[in-house]
């Protein structure tokens, strides 16, 4: 019997179809004949024990423009009428993300949600990575300039700043070490997010990339280094980085050997943690992960049909 797979999502019409991961996994499972179907989180609701979202019947192919098709919008049980669903809408990791979380959470014992809700919730990317502290750069979690600057001068060099749940390298900033403009960013910061703020030691070997490295049910899919483009720090694809094909150091290894049984345990099926100079993490991601594509890409790996694989297997089929 096919399995049938409700995607929450982001809007159809605004992915990127060259290296999206969601629309990767989606061709995937459409290869195997599963049965798919495309809700956004905002329909979520829970009524008299049940969990439903209004969604379409979707198909997708991989040409630009015409990626996807819908069908008609009905309201379907996600406890009854699917095997999995793939919590995939991007953050930001706010009270809209966390209910959903606490509403998804409701499946367990009918429905496989990947990533797990629970843990999902619980890990946020860069507050989950500070169990895995001994593998990261100088860091620190703070509200207040002055421990900026006290961070700054214990340290000395430059910082980055950036806010503690954003995604994509988006509102990430470097401080030089004479400290200019660091009270006008707190300020900003303190004004747009009501939670503190990351700030680490500038680390200069992000030059020559950021590696980002995938995991699957804790095993190591793969990996790309992420390089910035030009007048950039930030390596992120989506503000203009650019990927490599890469294999993994001595150091990355231990740090995926460390974290994967949890990983495991905790039900994150799909996760991407970042690491930089071969040896520095700065975050473990599992809310929305990406890479899959570049890696299949250089490595010839099937990567969606390896989270497939992991998939099926907790579903045991």
């Amino acid at each position: 019997m096919p399995v049938r797979v409700a995607v929450q999502m982001d809007p159809l019409a605004t992915l990127n179809i060259a290296g999206d991961s969601t629309f990767h996994l989606m061709k995937s499972a459409q290869a195997r004949g599963a049965e798919q179907w495309y809700y956004d989180v905002r329909s979520l609701a829970w009524e008299a024990g049940r969990i439903t979202a209004d969604a379409a019947p979707v198909t997708v192919q991989h040409v630009v423009g015409d990626h996807y098709t819908l069908g008609e919008v009905r309201k379907i049980d996600l406890g009854r009428d699917v095997d999995v669903v793939l919590m995939r809408q991007d953050p930001p990791f706010d009270l809209g993300y966390i209910t959903a979380t606490h509403l998804l959470e409701r499946l367990e014992g009918e429905t496989l949600v990947v990533n797990d809700p629970r843990s999902v919730r619980n890990a946020p990317e860069k507050v989950y990575v500070l169990d895995y502290a001994r593998f990261m750069p100088p860091t620190l979690i703070t509200r207040s300039a002055a421990d900026v600057r006290a961070f700054q001068r214990h340290h000395g060099g430059a910082v980055v700043v950036k806010p503690l749940h954003g995604n994509g390298g988006k509102a990430v900033f470097k401080i030089d070490a004479d400290g200019g403009n660091l009270s006008a960013l707190a300020e900003l910061f303190g004004q747009v997010w009501p939670e503190p703020f990351m700030v680490q030691t500038f680390l200069p070997e992000v030059a020559e990339g950021d590696k980002r490295i995938v995991l699957v049910d804790g095993d190591v899919l793969g990996a790309i280094n992420r390089k910035p483009g030009e007048g950039e720090f930030r390596s992120n694809l989506a503000v203009g980085g650019y990927a490599e094909q890469s294999g993994l150091t001595e150091r990355e290894a231990e740090i995926c050997a460390a974290m994967g049984p949890e990983l495991k345990a905790r039900g994150l099926v799909f996760v991407g943690i970042d690491v930089i100079g071969g040896k520095w993490l700065t975050e473990i991601n599992v809310t929305s992960p990406t890479g899959i594509v570049a890696i299949e890409n250089f490595d010839g790996v099937d990567t969606g049909g390896a989270i497939w694989d992991a998939i099926e297997r907790r579903l045991g089929v």
